[in-house]
């Protein structure tokens, strides 16, 4: 066979297109599988990175808001004067319960240069002795990148400040008009300084800890400054940042010390070693930093300040951060820590840790305000609210303070309280027991009714009854009733002005003006006096009754004397005998007896009549007429109130509108992560 040239080069050829198509085709497919696969991949890593961006995001604006949670109820607390145990320590305190950052130091350890490193800004005071003399409650806010820095008391709530100097000025003159020039005081300054440079924290400046009296300063002088430090840094929320020079030894910082002292497992402080490009040369603090020398829970941070000179050439903080981050990049002995030394790093670690301090107190915080608003509500109902300063609204008050009381006197009487029942225990135990003790067996004795009806009779004998003397035994012996009858007026008299007394105390919104009290109590008893009088008129009048007109059918039903010859009559020569005579007085005695039961009835209807009925009808209309005829300054002489007790009730309607604030603070934050 001979070979084709031109055919096998078509074949060649229409082989080749076929095998293209194919690989084509089939690269085309595998390019798209492959595709839409990329595709996917890429879409969801974009995904979960937005989310992931959202989540952290949110987080950040938690934290902040947490930061910025605190520092509001801290400006509240220094408003309305509640700065803890140095404050008001008879009432309760939320400044102690809010975490902070508390920074402590001896004299000349660089605290102001470490605060003024963390803010980026010179505005402390400075000089020799002890120039802080007030604590410094710093609030930092970062702002928005390119916002102007600038500063704003709390006691100048409408002022910012743009020159930093004029700062320090203000803290000078501000602790100067509170202590003078030597004295330290507990009152808080409080500043806030908003700027991008800074991260949310909270720090609060106390008085450099010192071993000797300097300036003129008292010698109690030492010991002040350490109770008001130990009374920042014993509060259980506290985070100490304890300030040691790294050219001093760690085992006679001040600092230390008192960290030591009062947070002996280190769990809450934090070491900030200064001065460390002071050490003398071939020295180092690695021991300190790397936490051999003084082991604590959280790591030691190194910072170099600005020394004296650079303060004096006025070196701005941007150079002076430059320069510690070049000091600790390149000193042999602390690079290798470069990157978790100096004071940026410093700011970022404490605002982290305050952030997770606060979220896990805030559950107690919250506990904590709740339980106060009832106390302080408590309180105040027990105080009483202010009073009006208009006549009206005076008089008022006067009228309703005197019906509280008026009700709480009706209560005893009704048996709502306990009281009233001692007025019957009159009727029910004293009176009858007055009335059987009354010396009737004496008076109609043998003897007593022959000398009584003897004398009646004169020279005269009786015709058919000794009638006159029947009468003169039944009125003396009817005189006897008259002082149980007084003695029951009396007593009842005596148990109303008791109630009287017993709800002038029960009356909680009475005992804020003792004069108002005076006056009631007064008028009241006058009142009792009046109805006493009334009662014993009414009483005796019923005493009188009985003996003014006798009951005649009493006697004729009684059983009469009969002669042997059948005449109802008594012979003249029994006028004396025995007998006879126990007769008479036996039908006294029966008489005087049914009236002793009338008595027993009648004296107590007289006097819850007179007495009871009125005391709660018309105790103190006699006070209401009068007092509404009083001027102004009358009225506001009744409720003229004791000072301490308005001091009191001042201080705790301030604490309350706290508490109230900080709740609507943290009732405001989303705690939804």
């Amino acid at each position: 066979m001979f070979f084709n040239y031109k055919e096998a080069k078509i074949a060649f050829l229409i082989l080749f297109y076929f095998f293209s198509i194919t690989i084509t085709a089939s690269l085309l497919v595998f390019l798209i599988h492959s595709n839409s696969k990329s595709v996917r991949a890429l879409k969801q890593p974009k995904q979960e990175e937005e989310t992931e961006r959202g989540e952290f995001s949110a987080m950040t604006t938690t934290m902040e808001t947490l930061i910025g949670l605190v520092n509001r109820i801290q400006r509240a607390c220094t408003l309305l004067g509640d700065y803890g145990s140095a404050g008001t320590a008879s009432l309760p305190t939320l400044w102690e319960s809010l975490p902070s950052v508390v920074v402590v130091g001896g004299q000349s350890s660089g605290k102001s240069s470490v605060l003024e490193s963390i803010v980026g800004r010179d505005f402390l005071p400075r000089g020799s002795g002890i120039v802080t003399r007030r604590p410094l409650v710093l609030q930092l806010h970062k702002t928005e990148p390119g916002q102007v820095e600038y500063a704003e008391f709390l006691h100048l709530p409408n002022k910012q400040f743009l020159d930093f100097s004029l700062v320090r000025k203000e803290i000078e003159d501000e602790t100067d008009k509170m202590t003078g020039s030597r004295q330290i005081s507990p009152v808080p300054i409080h500043l806030n300084i908003y700027s991008p440079k800074v991260v949310n924290l909270t720090l609060i400046d106390l008085p450099g800890m010192t071993k000797v009296a300097v300036e003129r300063q008292p010698e109690s002088v030492v010991q002040d400054i350490e109770n008001m430090v130990r009374s920042y840094v014993e509060q259980p929320n506290c985070v100490i940042l304890a300030i040691t020079p790294a050219n001093q030894d760690i085992a006679t910082s001040d600092a230390i010390k008192l960290s030591r002292d009062v947070d002996p497992t280190g769990e809450k402080t934090f070491g900030v070693l200064t001065k460390l490009d002071l050490m003398d040369r071939g020295t180092n603090a690695l021991d300190v930093l790397e936490g051999r020398a003084y082991p604590l829970q959280h790591p030691w941070v190194g910072i170099v300040n600005r020394s004296q000179d650079d303060i004096n050439r006025n070196i701005d903080m941007i150079a002076a951060r430059c320069r510690e981050r070049e000091f600790f990049a390149t000193n042999l002995d602390y690079r290798h820590l470069a990157g978790k030394m100096g004071s940026e790093y410093l700011a970022k670690l404490l605002s982290k840790h305050l952030e997770s301090v606060i979220k896990a107190r805030i559950p107690g915080i919250t506990s904590l305000i709740n339980n106060s608003i009832n106390e302080l509500e408590s309180e105040l109902d027990y105080l009483g609210r202010p009073v009006a300063v208009d006549a009206g609204a005076r008089l008022y008050t006067i009228l309703e303070l005197c019906r509280a009381f008026d009700r709480i006197f009706k209560e005893h009487l009704d048996g709502g309280r306990p009281g009233g029942d001692r007025i019957y225990g009159v009727f029910d135990h004293q009176l009858p027991s007055a009335l059987r003790k009354l010396p009737f067996d004496r008076h109609l004795s043998l003897q007593n009714v022959r000398k009584v009806v003897s004398e009646a009779d004169g020279y005269q004998p009786h015709l058919i009854a000794p009638e006159q003397g029947y009468r003169r035994l039944i009125d003396s012996a009817l005189n006897y009733f008259i002082g149980p009858a007084e003695a029951s007026v009396d007593a009842v008299h005596f148990i109303l002005k008791e109630l009287v007394r017993r709800s002038m105390v029960e009356t909680q919104e009475l005992r804020r003006f003792p004069t108002l009290q005076a006056e009631i109590v007064r008028a009241a008893d006058e009142a009792l006096d009046r109805f006493r009088e009334d009662g014993k008129k009414t009483t005796l009048r019923l005493v009188e009754m009985e003996s003014t007109y006798l009951t005649v059918d009493f006697f004729r039903k009684l059983p009469q004397e009969v002669e042997k010859g059948g005449n109802p009559s008594a012979s003249n020569a029994d006028r004396y005998t025995e007998g006879h005579l126990r007769r008479i007085g036996a039908n006294v005695s029966s008489y005087v007896g049914m009236v002793s039961e009338t008595l027993r009835q009648s004296i107590p209807k007289a006097v819850v009549y007179c007495q009871v009925k009125e005391a709660k009808r018309s105790l103190l209309d006699i006070f209401y007429t009068q007092v509404g005829k009083r001027e102004d300054n009358q009225l506001a002489v009744l409720l003229d109130e004791d000072p301490a007790l308005m001091e009191r009730r001042q201080r705790c309607a301030r604490r309350l509108e706290l508490y109230k604030s900080a709740r609507d603070e943290i009732d405001s934050v989303s705690w939804t992560r």
